[in-house]
């Protein structure tokens, strides 16, 4: 599980470096929390999703022909690979990998790290409950449009039981990998873009950051041609049949984790086609011990918006929430739209991406005891269980994106929860 190199809202560097050798990959969550266990490596599953549709998936490669990658000199285009997950009929199509064998390759290289053998988990068998280019279903119609961004050196595939879920209830996900910082992206035909980012720092930030806007912005551009009957997918693949007069693309908004939920807020600050917001454990600054801030820490959103957090602020112990953190204390301040602050005291910064369900399978599959495996998985994802941990996201995702994108008043978000005692409402 990839660190997030750039987190300055709080100094969890123990927390971080042990993150990133463990692996980083609403409703109630059935029993596949638990590892299919066999006489050879374990392999691994997402929890099922557990809304009314069966999923669909289909991976496009988008190609941005007026900028090239920051990080790679000379570059004269930006290739971008998106997964759609999106409600499908229940029949065709195979369940695709979990992510790509290059991808899967970085992830099992990290568990090694942590005394885990590479072929004692089958991270590159491990598939999803999605069928891959499946049929849209028949009764999809005004789907609302999700856009997800992950957070450095992770994959767009490491938010799949969250993706999964929403996608279950009613939305088209749009998941984009945003890269040379993701942990490795595989184009067709083979070729692998791998991290590739400079050292942490303001301005690396500042650039990763508006490369990411602008990444945004150009697939909620590709997601209107899409809505319109084009396909701006290159190469011309197929798209599942559909998708396209399926879409609402009038109807956005958009979640991340880490660096992915600065990303939405300063998306939302240049584009108004996005109308909520949702960040998932980030700092909304640029590196908050040299107050160097964002636009975002500034002026805050004027539309609504979410942050859910987990777990302690740095070394002093305190709840990682806006009391404690000044970026987001003064992007709430400066927020003139709808505000909802969750917490997950128990948990931690991995616990918002799969990392804390596969670090649950592993741990019933294989009873790893070491002492770095240990530390590392509480750090990753603190003591909270993963059965209520997922569950209570999914139920707080669903609920505020249904509130804010079909109008549906959700009494989930009025208050605490006996159902979800796991989360705290930060007022």
């Amino acid at each position: 599980m990839p660190i997030t190199r750039f987190s300055p809202t709080r100094r969890r560097t123990v927390a971080y470096t042990a993150a990133a050798a463990v692996i980083a990959a609403g409703c109630a969550v059935p029993a596949t929390v638990a590892a299919v266990a066999s006489p050879g490596p374990i392999r691994l599953h997402p929890p099922e999703p557990t809304g009314p549709h069966a999923v669909g998936r289909a991976d496009l490669h988008l190609v941005d022909e007026s900028r090239g990658h920051p990080w790679v000199e000379g570059a004269k285009q930006r290739d971008l690979m998106v997964s759609v997950w999106y409600p499908a009929e229940d029949s065709g199509g195979e369940p695709p990998p979990y992510m790509p064998a290059a991808v899967a390759g970085v992830l099992s290289g990290e568990l090694e790290q942590l005394g885990v053998s590479r072929d004692a988990v089958d991270v590159a068998g491990t598939t999803t409950d999605a069928r891959a280019g499946a049929d849209v279903a028949d009764d999809a119609e005004d789907l609302p449009v999700l856009l997800y961004s992950h957070g450095f050196n992770q994959s767009r595939h490491q938010a799949t039981a969250q993706l999964e879920e929403l996608a279950s209830q009613g939305y088209a996900v749009v998941a984009m990998d945003h890269p040379y910082e993701s942990s490795a992206v595989e184009l067709p035909g083979g070729r692998v873009i791998r991290d590739a980012i400079p050292e942490a720092g303001a301005d690396t930030m500042r650039t990763a950051v508006a490369t990411r806007v602008a990444d945004t912005r150009f697939v909620l551009d590709a997601v209107e041609e899409i809505a319109g009957g084009g396909d701006p997918a290159e190469g011309g693949q197929p798209l599942p049949d559909g998708l396209g007069a399926a879409l609402d693309p009038s109807s956005v908004a958009m979640f991340g984790h880490s660096a992915g939920g600065l990303t939405a807020a300063e998306a939302m600050l240049v584009d108004d086609r996005i109308d909520a917001g949702v960040n998932l454990d980030g700092s909304i600054a640029y590196h908050v011990g040299d107050e160097e801030w964002a636009d975002a820490t500034l002026q805050g959103a004027e539309r609504p918006f979410m942050i859910f957090s987990g777990g302690l602020s740095g070394g002093s112990g305190d709840p990682h929430t806006s009391e404690y953190s000044p970026d987001w204390r003064m992007f709430r301040a400066a927020s003139t739209g709808p505000f909802l602050e969750l917490h997950m005291p128990d948990a931690e910064h991995m616990s918002f991406i799969d990392t804390q369900w596969m670090t649950a399978q592993i741990e019933e599959g294989l009873d790893p005891d070491g002492r770095a495996w240990e530390d590392g998985v509480e750090s990753a994802v603190g003591t909270v269980g993963a059965r209520p941990s997922i569950a209570a996201q999914r139920a707080y995702l669903t609920a505020y994106f249904d509130e804010h994108l079909r109008g549906r008043e959700r009494p989930l978000l009025d208050g605490p929860s006996a159902e979800y005692p796991e989360v705290e409402f930060v007022e």
